[in-house]
């Protein structure tokens, strides 16, 4: 297997956290020793060149944790760099009626392309009523589902981010595309598994510094998985440098698996959909 990585490799970060300085008041509880990191605000000119220097082609920009003042700011790096960036936003279903509200007019009139939702949040399983509006919504749109899963890093119950929910949701749902992030461990085989069963299941490795992806995953995708998995960094939590350093050591089975794990998949999903795809089309 080659370890290299050619120079003019396509890379996507499929998780950049809006660089806008203000961290949600209780994230020195629930990430101790990370707030700092947020708290450099950057304008998009400055976040493309640091991409630029790492490496890295395109993003996904993530809203909605914390701060509304994201919003503004990710609208902002879209309209000044339609082609370097997507958006995602994070929604809280528990909201209710204002959260499909707020997915329906991103995804329409503001050109997100993926509604993330967090377990760890709501304390509540994927498998739950509250979730199903919001994944009925996103079916509709033709947006996918980001959810984390495994255990959280933050300092609160763990069982809401099991896996093995999903396996209902994929069944009750198959125009959803659902994508899992945060690494899934302990139960990262148990990911593999779901996605060998469910074509309109993924994996983002988000919030995993590449030389720390689960084995299982790496061996999914270089064996019968190399059009599921995607990269992300979670960056600022895990630098663009440190990222693209691990990544040139890691082993693909072909050019074609980096590819598609460092950009194709992520092309594919978020950055070449558009939500006239889905059933509302």
């Amino acid at each position: 297997m080659d370890a290299g990585m050619s120079e003019a490799q396509e890379v996507v970060d499929c998780w950049l956290n809006a660089p806008v300085g203000k961290p949600d008041p209780t994230a020195q509880y629930l990430f101790p020793g990370l707030v700092e990191r947020w708290e450099k605000e950057i304008s998009p000119s400055q976040l493309v060149d640091e991409m630029d220097e790492a490496g890295i082609s395109k993003a996904v920009l993530v809203s909605g944790w914390g701060e509304e003042d994201s919003v503004p700011w990710v609208k902002n790096a879209l309209k000044s760099y339609p082609h370097r960036f997507a958006a995602s936003h994070i929604i809280d279903p528990r909201e209710g009626l204002s959260a499909l509200r707020r997915i329906t007019d991103l995804v329409r009139n503001e050109g997100y392309r993926l509604i993330r939702m967090l377990a760890f949040v709501t304390q509540k399983s994927y498998g739950d009523p509250i979730y199903y509006p919001a994944y009925a919504k996103c079916a509709e749109l033709g947006v996918p589902v980001g959810v984390n899963v495994g255990i959280p890093g933050p300092r609160v119950p763990s069982q809401s981010q099991h896996p093995l929910p999903l396996d209902e949701v994929c069944y009750f749902f198959p125009e959803l595309t659902v994508i899992m992030s945060h690494g899934g461990e302990p139960w990262e085989e148990l990911c593999v598994k779901l996605m060998l069963k469910w074509p309109n299941l993924f994996y983002m490795t988000s919030a995993f510094a590449p030389k720390y992806i689960p084995k299982a995953i790496m061996h999914y995708l270089n064996t019968r998985g190399s059009d599921r998995i995607l990269w992300a960094s979670d960056h600022p939590v895990i630098p663009f440098q440190r990222c693209m350093a691990e990544i040139k050591k890691l082993e693909f089975r072909d050019e074609a698996t980096r590819t598609k794990f460092l950009s194709g998949n992520a092309n594919r999903l978020i950055f070449d959909r558009r939500p006239t795809d889905g059933l509302g089309s």
